[in-house]
């Protein structure tokens, strides 16, 4: 899911291609609550790039007042993940720290990974 579609060549003569199966917002999600037992939330992770640059092509970009939609668009997976299910948050730390975004999300991971700039976060939706 994505909300754009592109078929582009880049610079450097590469095809940059983005053609989501679904094309949605991921603030406002086409699925019923409790969907899905897996859902990974892989948001833009740039606030500052050129608007027609390679990155903001390639990973979409955010606006500068970012909080709302990170925290929007994580409690909307939240709401079509199953209840048992796990969520696995990506975000790339060029420009917003994992510690800032954490601020702005109301669950808490059970485990994390970074590889280099890139953080993969664990989510457990538990019974309640």
């Amino acid at each position: 899911m994505d909300n754009r579609t592109l078929d582009t060549t880049l610079c450097d003569g590469r095809k940059l291609i983005v053609h989501p199966d679904i094309i949605a917002d991921f603030t406002k999600m086409p699925f019923d609550n409790n969907s899905f037992y897996l859902v990974v939330f892989d948001p833009p992770h740039l606030k500052y790039a050129g608007n027609t640059s390679f990155l903001a092509q390639k990973y979409g970009k955010l606006p500068l007042d970012w909080k709302p939609l990170i925290h929007k668009g994580f409690e909307e997976c939240w709401r079509v993940l199953k209840e048992n299910g796990t969520l696995i948050f990506k975000w790339n730390e060029e420009q917003i720290s994992t510690a800032e975004v954490l601020k702005n999300i109301t669950q808490k991971p059970i485990i994390g990974h970074r590889r280099g700039k890139t953080i993969f976060l664990v989510f457990f939706k538990d019974v309640n």
